[in-house]
């Protein structure tokens, strides 16, 4: 999974992983350059005159590998932001395809931390570890090539060290990512408890089990404590382990060098040299050090498989791409015919049956209430015609069958309102146009009016700019519940389900809302669930949800000519 995401760093991942080593080529030269000075100075006495040239080469390859070190570590930061972003929206996409009702869906603490402490994770994969793994991979190989034509033993001691360290990091890496798992787990079983409990806080409070769920968050932490304290114990060792088999080799290297020059051990058929030996001097941790990196960075890497094991595990399977997210379009059409059959609506938990066998005709353009108590399946019947429900039965919209309706189909020629409709942090002209975006400021300012918006809107600071809270704040209930209603009117849908639409408002204000919505469903099929028997006598029709089955009301027109 990490390979195929590492598809969308893009340019600036590749840049992040080839700069490091043109640095390491420009070390070599610079290695030798510094060594042939010092060889100059202190062998053949040059004058200072004679090696200002390879001096400033010196100075220079150090600015340039300091530059493209810089111009790495940022592209490497860059690709992976992309990634993050990349499977972030491939995560919500995939979330938000899958229906609010979905009994098998993750809690949205766990979803919240999946999508953003777990991706957040990946950061130092993609932008320290595979840079540095590429590194290690390639640069002590290219500077043992180097160095083996000059010195064989130098070349044989780097050749059987260098190895050593990354079958250590191995044996240390097991435990580590059994550590990093459970850390992992830890902190999203943390991330998860804490977003549910803060937003059932009032019904915690009301039952008294706030001071409990306290200390089982307290719990969770002290448990989160522990595995990261765990983790970086084990990250220690790692670069412990490093930094001994690293400065075994270094040390090697610089006794061989010193034993050569004060002729104890003579292994060469030619004299070493003073700019050879300091080379050799130079670059001995440097054959270590793209090792050393790859060691500081390895946690990372488990980090980045421990995180995409837990998304795996509370979101399901990776999509390949993230679905098309665009608003759905509102679309014009005729007014749209339900027919059910033998339908049957159960509770969440399949337990029991809100409403069972089920068979009704609506004609397309009729008018429909629907009473009854709280609980009786009012909001789950009109749920299930916005295909947000499963149910037992036959559902036919327009003589076909729902199950066979394209999603954008449906939802563009369709609206519901729910009983309690989602209000967002924004302005009252923003929460209305989300009923269609790109609407014009007309458009919202005359589905306002319609909705009786604008009257109570005028007396506010910035009018339809003002802004409210999530769910509303700032706003009554029945405010609330006007700006929701608004949203219809700009809708072109052939078939309108409504939710207690006129709740939270008194009976004049119920009547004109009322006048206007069945003015603007003319032509159109509508369906309310009301209480309201004012509501309901408006209708064409009303049925009476009662013992799992639907009686006729009479009703009493009163709408006139409308």
């Amino acid at each position: 999974m990490l390979n195929r995401l590492q598809r969308h760093g893009g340019a600036a991942l590749w840049l992040a992983m080839i700069l490091p080593l043109i640095g390491g080529g420009l070390l070599v030269w610079q290695a030798w350059t510094l060594a042939h000075v010092l060889g100059e100075t202190i062998e053949n006495h040059a004058a200072p005159q004679a090696l200002m040239p390879s001096v400033l080469l010196i100075l220079g390859l150090l600015i340039v590998r300091a530059g493209l070190g810089a111009i790495g570590e940022q592209a490497g930061l860059v690709g992976a932001e992309a990634i993050k972003q990349q499977l972030r929206q491939v995560l919500f996409a995939q979330r938000l395809a899958r229906s609010p009702r979905d009994a098998d869906a993750p809690a949205s603490g766990l979803s919240a931390s999946a999508i953003v402490d777990q991706v957040e994770a990946l950061d130092g994969y993609f932008a320290r570890y595979l840079p540095a793994s590429i590194q290690a991979a390639l640069l002590p190989l290219v500077f043992g090539a180097i160095i083996l034509p000059l010195d064989w033993v130098a070349g044989v001691l780097f050749l059987v060290t260098a190895p050593l360290i990354p079958i250590f990091m191995a044996l240390v890496g097991w435990g580590a990512q059994l550590a990093t798992d459970q850390q992992a787990q830890a902190l999203s079983h943390l991330s998860g408890r804490f977003a549910d409990r803060l937003r059932g806080i009032l019904t915690l409070k009301l039952f008294g089990r706030a001071e409990a769920e306290t200390a089982g968050i307290v719990q969770a932490s002290e448990a989160l404590r522990v595995r990261t304290l765990r983790v970086l114990r084990i990250a220690f060792l790692s670069s412990a382990v490093l930094e001994f088999f690293a400065a075994l080799g270094v040390a090697g290297v610089a006794l061989y060098v010193g034993l050569t020059f004060i002729d104890y051990l003579q292994l060469r058929t030619t004299p070493l040299t003073l700019s050879t030996g300091m080379f050799l001097l130079l670059m001995a941790p440097e054959v270590y050090n793209p090792l050393r990196l790859l060691a500081a960075h390895y946690h990372d890497r488990a980090t980045a498989k421990a995180a995409l094991l837990e998304i795996e595990t509370q979101l399901g399977d990776f999509p390949e791409a993230a679905s098309p997210l665009a608003d759905i379009e509102p679309r014009a059409g005729t007014p749209i015919g339900v027919e059910l059959v033998g339908l049957t609506l159960r509770t969440p938990d399949r337990m029991r049956a809100v409403l069972q066998d089920l068979s009704l005709s609506v004609k397309p353009g009729q008018h429909v209430a629907l009473l009854g108590p709280s609980g009786s399946g009012k909001s789950t019947f009109l749920e299930r015609l916005a295909q947000l429900r499963e149910a037992e039965g036959s559902v036919q919209l327009d003589d076909r069958a729902i199950s066979d309706w394209p999603e954008a189909e449906l939802r563009g020629r369709s609206f519901l309102l729910p009983q309690k409709p989602r209000l967002i942090h924004g302005s009252i002209a923003d929460n209305i146009a989300l009923a269609r975006p790109g609407a014009s400021r007309r458009d919202i300012q005359r589905a306002a009016e319609q909705a009786l918006v604008a009257p109570f809107a005028a007396a506010l600071p910035d009018g339809l700019d003002t802004i409210i809270g999530e769910d509303g704040l700032g706003l009554s209930g029945g405010q609330a519940q006007r700006v929701a209603v608004a949203r219809l009117f700009l809708r072109e849908a052939g078939l309108i389900l409504l939710d207690e639409p006129t709740a939270h408002l008194d009976q004049a204000l119920e009547a004109e809302v009322m006048g206007n919505i069945l003015a603007f469903a003319q032509g159109r099929t509508l369906i309310v669930a009301t209480h309201s028997l004012a509501v309901a006598a408006s209708m064409d029709k009303a049925w009476r949800i009662a013992g799992g089955g639907l009686l006729d009301m009479p009703v009493r027109r009163k709408r006139g000519a409308a």
